[in-house]
């Protein structure tokens, strides 16, 4: 399925309605460790913007997090892989099983699926819709909203299936993709949006296949752009960049007041920036509208450059080669 397709039928990912099988052995939790890599983690990133108190630890790497056994049993450890094969989260699982902790898996097959229906633990299969983990975030939401007992976020993430009309932001996508080419977007949010950005990031890097960067205010005040204070020997550093300011009405005051200040400080140098409202009727239109404007921006910026938007050849390059190992 082509890129562009799939951008346009996200709205179709909210039907799918998560069911829990091998329930007897499913344990809910009130604090949880979700595994996963790549895309297969940024639903987690979404699901704290959504519930920010939820105790939730991510970790993307080889077996678990770096905290003690008996913290470990008290959580739900959550096994997140796409495809079922991703080898950290295979790694993950047997640690986890070896430890005796409590597991579940959110895929749509592979070997994670299959070692969980061997071993009889519980598990929420989602559709295979032949699509990119990056462009799975509604499946992969829903499933963490399942999983956590998120019931009535659940029902509203349910409703996107007919509100949320991803083709209203083609036309913005292709306009700030105009004004990105030739330049390398930094993406800049505030913590609480700190997902957000970062989503925005593995687009252009995935779809876009172009290098992208971001990072949080206020912390970036203190440091990062500090080697944006651009002098005429540095100036062909900073040229390439183009920063992008997620700009949202609930941030708090100040930070707010820093993204102003901070977009005019590197106006004054001759840096171009753009700003991006964040809005929508609530939080989840909110989220999937900013979503889908940098998906149609990443998916025309590789149309820009005459490239293919959709695989990721260089990822499945370096899984031969690993595999190789």
């Amino acid at each position: 399925m082509s890129m562009y397709k799939i951008i346009k039928e996200t709205a179709k990912q909210f039907s799918f309605e998560p069911k829990i099988e091998n329930k007897g052995n499913f344990h809910p939790a009130l604090a949880y460790v979700l595994v996963g890599m790549g895309g297969s983690h940024l639903a987690a990133g979404l699901l704290k913007i959504l519930k920010p108190e939820l105790d939730i630890i991510i970790h993307h790497g080889y077996g678990l997090p770096d905290i003690s056994v008996a913290d470990l049993k008290k959580r739900l450890v959550i096994l997140s892989s796409y495809s079922g094969n991703t080898e950290e989260v295979l790694d993950a699982y047997e640690k986890a099983g070896e430890l005796g902790l409590s597991r579940v898996i959110v895929s749509i097959g592979g070997k994670l699926l299959e070692q969980a229906k061997k071993d009889k633990v519980a598990y929420i299969q989602m559709p295979d819709f032949s699509i990119q983990p990056r462009s799975a975030l509604p499946l992969n939401l829903k499933g963490l909203l399942k999983l956590t007992g998120e019931d009535t976020l659940l029902r509203e993430a349910g409703k996107l299936q007919n509100t949320f009309h991803s083709e209203k932001f083609e036309a913005d996508g292709k306009v700030l993709a105009d004004k990105l080419y030739g330049h390398i977007p930094i993406i800049y949010a505030s913590e609480k949006n700190h997902a957000l950005a970062y989503n925005w990031k593995i687009k252009f890097n995935e779809t876009g296949k172009i290098p992208a960067f971001y990072n949080v205010l206020s912390e970036l005040n203190h440091n990062e752009m500090t080697g944006f204070d651009v002098k005429d020997s540095t100036r062909g550093l900073s040229d390439k960049f183009y920063f992008l300011f997620l700009s949202d009405s609930m941030d708090h005051p100040k930070i707010q007041k820093r993204m102003q200040i901070t977009a005019k400080l590197y106006q004054d140098r001759g840096l171009p920036t753009v700003n991006i409202k964040l809005s929508g009727d609530n939080i989840f239109h909110k989220i999937f509208n900013t979503l889908s404007l940098a998906d149609f921006a990443a998916y025309f910026t590789a149309e820009a450059y005459g490239l293919e938007s959709e695989q990721v050849p260089m990822v499945e390059e370096f899984k031969k080669l690993i595999s190789h190992d």
